[in-house]
C-alpha cells in the first residue's frame, strides 16, 4: 500500500511539472487555465530560487521508506527522477533556461490569441 502511494505522489509530481512547462500551451485552448499556470510557475521559481523542498516530495519520501524502498534522499525529486537521470547534472541551467522560454512562448502566443480573441469580438458585436 505504502508504494502505491508513493507512487501516486510521484505520478502527481511529474503532472505538476508537465502542467508547469505546457500548461501556458493549455491556455490557449482553456483561457482559465492560466491562472492556475501562473501560480504554478511562480510556485516553481520561488522553489528554485530559494531551494525549498516541494510539499510532495516529503510524503513521497515516507512512503517509499516505509515500503522498504529507497528514499528520495536530501536530493529530492528532481535529482531522483530528472538531473543525471534525463539530463545530465551539468545541464541543470540549460534546462531551466529551456523551461523558461517554452513558459515565455507559451505566454507570448497566449497573449497573441487573446488580444486576436478580443479584435474579432469588437468586430463581432460592432456588425
Amino acid at each position: 500500500m505504502y508504494a502505491v502511494l508513493a507512487d501516486a505522489i510521484m505520478i502527481v509530481h511529474f503532472g505538476f511539472l508537465a502542467f508547469l512547462v505546457l500548461g501556458g500551451f493549455l491556455a490557449w485552448r482553456w483561457p482559465r487555465a492560466i491562472y492556475a499556470h501562473a501560480l504554478m510557475v511562480a510556485w516553481g521559481v520561488i522553489i528554485t530560487v530559494f531551494s525549498l523542498e516541494c510539499p510532495l516530495t516529503g510524503p513521497e519520501d515516507y512512503f517509499r521508506r516505509k515500503a522498504g524502498q529507497d528514499g528520495l534522499g536530501p536530493t529530492g525529486f528532481i535529482d531522483t527522477y530528472l538531473t543525471g537521470v534525463i539530463y545530465p547534472e551539468e545541464d541543470i541551467v540549460l534546462v531551466r533556461a529551456l523551461v523558461g522560454a517554452v513558459v515565455l512562448v507559451s505566454w507570448i502566443g497566449f497573449a497573441v490569441l487573446q488580444t486576436r480573441r478580443a479584435r474579432a469580438n469588437r468586430t463581432t458585436v460592432g456588425h
